[in-house]
């Protein structure tokens, strides 16, 4: 393992790896902690060559990059290796030089969380711990659940009552034990973190445990990695917690640092508009150490955050890479997931839709110091998890374009080609208005 510590995001105070270490003692919870490693070790033995030669697909590809031992076991479920699509289609409608999504709904349980689950998840059975938790509104719960269940490690979950059903159905599923908290996601998140010390289990919730990030930083190193390490110029992350974008950040850095990447992109967080604390931050100019919470409000659940857990970091992978915050409102987020699935085949949770409306405004043009996404840009959007997952807020997207099944019979006269006609260029001419 090429791990030397962990450094405060906030005081720069370094610690040892070491088990029930989690924040910074002297700035507490919002000492956020960075892994540090010998960067000089892990170039001897990973290169863009032996990753080129290396037929493992998976994460664990990028293994001396991550606070993993080599005889810790890890989640043989397939997590990572997820495609990167071209999306030429919606690359012209926004007048973007070239578009892909790195599509993270074909993960195990269809979001980007696996990666971060599957990271915690080896810590902690490196250090030992049996039981592993975490407080989630969905897709951190099902990854925890799902993998662990592969591992045969016990998960427990606190989740928020406003959880989208076929979450929670996920969980039980995957035989996790889980708490259902009457209140928000940081109603569960506190309940979550006062059980840890109490009952000894590990701590896998977000902007709390420093390797969560370790995993999720993956997919940047999987975005260079397939871009023949031509690092984008932009990329857009939805963004609640800010975990998903912290380790974007880490994992183009480390890509810089190892001479894979010659420039980092420049990073884009997008906000819904009713959850919002880390745009009103950078717009206003407000240090993110005392900014009080918000009352968070949004379709899209898997970023409604009143206080964003790891908001050091998300903070700085906006400011040090010269990206922007970008903010779009429910109506934006929902529509845009019918018009992601047409014209893309790649199908967008709520959340997820977020990033592609954040890209849609800001290749409008400058606003509230956002930094324009023009004809020459070479853009990623990451997709963080599949529409399957809240079916509720995929309808009420499809609702808004008037979208609705034609009713009919069986059998030869069930279908009148002159009806069916006019139904499809109606159809189609209001999906192109609409989208």
């Amino acid at each position: 393992m090429f791990l030397t510590g962990l450094r405060c995001t906030v005081c720069a105070r370094s610690y040892a790896s070491e088990p029930g270490r989690y924040v910074c003692d002297r700035c507490g919870d919002v000492g956020t902690l960075d892994a540090v490693y010998d960067y000089a070790a892990i170039g001897k033995v990973l290169t863009q060559a032996s990753l080129a030669a290396d037929p493992e697909r998976s994460m664990w590809r990028y293994r001396p990059l991550l606070p993993i031992d080599s005889a810790t076991p890890v989640s043989q479920l397939g997590v990572g290796g997820t495609p990167l699509a071209e999306a030429e289609r919606l690359a012209h409608r926004w007048g973007v030089g070239q578009l892909w999504i790195k599509d993270e709904g074909r993960q195990p349980t269809a979001s980007l969380k696996d990666r971060a689950s599957a990271v915690a998840l080896a810590r902690a059975a490196q250090e030992g711990a049996e039981t592993v938790t975490t407080a989630s509104t969905g897709n951190a719960a099902a990854a925890l659940a799902g993998l662990a269940a592969g591992t045969g490690q016990n998960a427990v979950i606190f989740v928020p009552e406003t959880a989208p059903e076929a979450k929670v159905a996920q969980l039980l599923a995957y035989g996790a034990f889980v708490i259902l908290v009457e209140g928000t996601y940081d109603d569960a998140f506190r309940m979550c973190q006062e059980t840890v010390g109490r009952f000894g289990w590990y701590n896998r919730n977000t902007g709390i445990n420093p390797y969560v990030g370790e995993g999720k930083k993956t997919v940047a190193l999987e975005i260079a990695e397939q871009m023949r390490w031509e690092a984008p110029d932009a990329i857009f992350v939805s963004v609640g917690d800010g975990s998903i974008i912290g380790g974007v950040h880490k994992g183009f850095r480390d890509a810089l640092e190892l001479g894979w990447i010659d420039r980092m992109p420049r990073i884009y967080g997008v906000q819904a508009a009713g959850s919002s604390y880390l745009a009103e931050a950078w717009l206003k100019g407000e240090d993110v150490l005392t900014k009080p919470p918000v009352s968070a409000d949004t379709a899209a659940d898997s970023i409604s955050a009143d206080l964003p857990r790891d908001r050091v970091k998300a903070m700085a992978a906006v400011v040090d890479t010269g990206g922007g915050w970008v903010v779009v409102d429910d109506e934006a987020i929902l529509s845009m997931i019918p018009t992601v699935s047409a014209d893309s085949g790649v199908f967008p949770e709520p959340a997820a839709a977020a990033a592609f409306a954040g890209l849609a405004r800001a290749a409008d043009g400058p606003q509230d110091g956002v930094p324009e996404v023009g004809a020459s840009d070479r853009v990623v959007v990451i997709s963080s998890g599949s529409g399957l997952k809240d079916i509720r807020g995929v309808m009420r997207g499809v609702d808004r374009i008037g979208a609705v099944p034609l009713p009919t019979r069986p059998g030869p006269d069930g279908l009148d080609p002159t009806e069916i006609s006019a139904r499809m260029e109606r159809w189609i001419e209001n999906l192109r208005k609409q989208t």
